[in-house]
């Protein structure tokens, strides 16, 4: 990636970051410290919800069902690298107000510009279509609706956010929040019903050598670290935490930066929670029983009554995976908003750009779906873990680099430190997305 010689973050023609929403929310001065955590509570939990998307359930189920709770730390090391990489994303969009698209725009030449907005359209394109994919499941699991009905019933929500962005960020923040919380209260009916080993679990957080030397289990584990960290996410973060009101200056910006990164490592944390509690379920309920080879949501659900002698537990299981796939797809709505806007400097009517961003994710999802049923879209839900790997990189690189460098951050640039550890994370998430896509492939 050469450097433009327009080398200069500000640039004036550049619209703001989600113009419509753009400092809409208000942050009390002078108030004490719970009043201002309030006012920057959100954005981590619109963030959150992109980690425990329906991509992340298989990965989550397969290592649980086969190996017990032996990969439960591969979830929390995902989980931090994700806190780390959110904060230098909603750092870059407080500290130099532009989120990371209007970054890549300002500061490469158009050709690689354009080529970074390409990708991170194919990126959204793929997260669309998990969220598609699995919310059409868990509608034929509640509902008995057949895929492709469910999968057409996803375009709704669509108009859902176009009416509720109009009446402010704080009712989308508020939407996905109760949704986080829906999916909250499932996990915790799961785990009280299927009654986990708190001794497994406290030893499947600590990090085994043989999740390396086991092949099976270091292919599962890649594929937990590779659906874990989400690119769209990156852009996302980095705009949405301009929705906030706040001073300009060196000491706004810091105490900006403060309260949102416990915003988003409070939300991250849930996110672990969660995703922890997909894997012990699946250990507790089925590896306990012998049941190794359970990697399908359909087949979870349905095992789940059964095995575990209650009427509601693959209820509340379907449930979760609904809410997962609508805050999900929210959430990618607007990341697709903001690449769009943030790349090409451009303002499509909303309806029409969401349109187009949903058509691309409904259209083969809905072939597949018709033509392959079950099986397709499973498949489908993995190829998608697959492109948003490939991927990544091309995310999480531009956003070490800006945050590290002292002309577009200022004071607020990444230390020596957190520099090297930041450029530590991101060369072993490409290093394992690369043996992921290797074996995956060949």
């Amino acid at each position: 990636m050469k450097e433009s010689p327009k080398n200069h973050i500000q640039q004036p023609e550049l619209l703001a970051s989600l113009s419509e929403v753009h400092s809409s929310i208000s942050v009390p001065e002078g108030a004490g410290f719970w009043k201002k955590m309030m006012a920057f509570t959100g954005p981590g939990l619109l963030v959150a919800v992109g980690y425990i998307d329906p991509g992340n359930w298989a990965t989550d189920i397969e290592g649980g069902s086969r190996f017990g709770y032996t990969l439960l730390s591969v979830i929390l090391i995902s989980n931090l690298f994700a806190m780390l990489l959110q904060h230098l994303s909603l750092k870059l969009g407080i500290a130099a107000g532009r989120d990371l698209a209007q970054a890549c725009r300002d500061y490469y030449s158009r050709p690689v510009s354009f080529v970074l907005w390409i990708l991170s359209e194919i990126a959204i394109a793929a997260t669309d279509l998990a969220e598609v994919i699995g919310s059409a499941i868990a509608l034929n699991l509640l509902f008995g609706l057949p895929l492709p009905v469910g999968v057409v019933f996803t375009a709704l929500d669509v108009l859902l956010v176009l009416y509720f962005q109009q009446k402010g960020f704080r009712i989308i923040e508020s939407i996905v929040a109760g949704l986080m919380g829906i999916i909250l209260l499932c996990f915790a009916y799961e785990m009280i019903v299927s009654q986990p080993s708190v001794a497994g679990m406290l030893d499947g957080l600590i990090p085994k050598a043989e999740i390396v030397t086991n092949p099976g289990m270091l292919y599962i584990a890649i594929g937990i670290l590779g659906a874990t960290v989400m690119p769209h996410n990156l852009y996302l973060h980095s705009s949405i935490v301009q929705t906030r009101a706040f001073n300009k200056d060196e000491a706004g910006k810091k105490s900006a930066i403060k309260f949102a990164t416990i915003d988003s490592t409070v939300s991250l944390g849930l996110a672990f929670f969660i995703n922890g509690s997909i894997l012990i379920l699946a250990a507790s309920a089925f590896h306990k029983n012998g049941h190794f080879t359970v990697a399908d949501i359909t087949d979870a659900y349905h095992l789940l009554d059964p095995i575990l002698g209650v009427s509601l537990a693959g209820v509340f299981f379907a449930l979760a995976l609904l809410a997962s796939g609508q805050s999900s797809t929210l959430t990618g709505t607007l990341a697709g908003q903001i690449v769009m806007e943030g790349f090409l400097n451009i303002r499509l009517k909303a309806w029409v750009r969401r349109l187009i961003t949903r058509g691309i994710a409904i259209v083969p999802a809905l072939i597949v779906a018709s033509i392959y049923g079950e099986k397709g879209t499973a498949e489908l839900l993995v190829l998608s873990q697959v492109i948003l790997s490939l991927q990544l990189s091309f995310a999480v690189v531009p956003l070490v680099f800006f945050t590290s460098n002292k002309k577009i951050m200022g004071k607020f640039a990444n230390s020596r430190i957190l520099t090297i550890i930041s450029w530590i994370i991101t060369l072993v998430i490409i290093g394992l997305n690369i043996f992921l896509l290797y074996k995956t492939f060949f």
